[in-house]
């Protein structure tokens, strides 16, 4: 099977689109870390009792090395309306983080001190409790600590085929 045909048959799963997002420790005592964020659509729930969550992240990326020192992060579920920020998050090469969570509208998660998309449909502060190398990604599994329905009515932004969609 080539490489080309696994991901043709997985484009025809819908998903749900999340936006990943997490604070680096900050490089001294008085300041901030960094912002990071990352458009995700390998996202699901594991489990109610006790409530887990898992994200997949290609291995040796900004967050997959971030995840594994920061345990604390977050999920905000991307309504049809934050197309936008899902492609910006998703870019490779993209400028700073810093620079994409400007033109963001977010609150800051009072466990996590992540960034929650203002807007979004749901939000979901966790704590990473488990990771599992998989290929070339790896699993993180984390407990939610927090979940919020800021934005309750609304759609939600779903990828099919390799392309934004709305539900219809």
């Amino acid at each position: 099977m080539s490489n080309d045909a696994f991901r043709a048959a997985l484009a025809r799963l819908a998903a749900g689109v999340v936006l990943i997002t997490a604070e680096e420790p900050p490089l001294d005592a008085h300041g901030r870390g960094e912002d990071v964020g990352m458009t995700a659509t390998a996202f699901v729930s594991v489990s109610l009792d006790p409530p887990l969550v898992m994200v997949s992240l290609r291995n040796d990326s900004r967050m997959d090395d971030l995840l594994a020192e920061q345990p604390l992060w977050a999920v905000s579920v991307l309504a049809e309306d934050q197309r936008k920020i899902a492609a910006m998050f998703a870019m490779k090469g993209r400028i700073s983080d810093r620079l994409l969570f400007e033109g963001v509208p977010y609150l800051r998660g009072e466990m996590t001190g992540a960034p929650l998309v203002g807007g979004a449909l749901a939000t979901l502060e966790c704590r990473t409790e488990q990771r599992v190398r998989a290929g070339d990604h790896t699993l993180v599994i984390g407990r939610v600590l927090t979940a919020e329905l800021p934005s309750a009515e609304g759609e939600p932004l779903t990828y099919f085929k390799g392309r934004y969609r709305r539900l219809n």
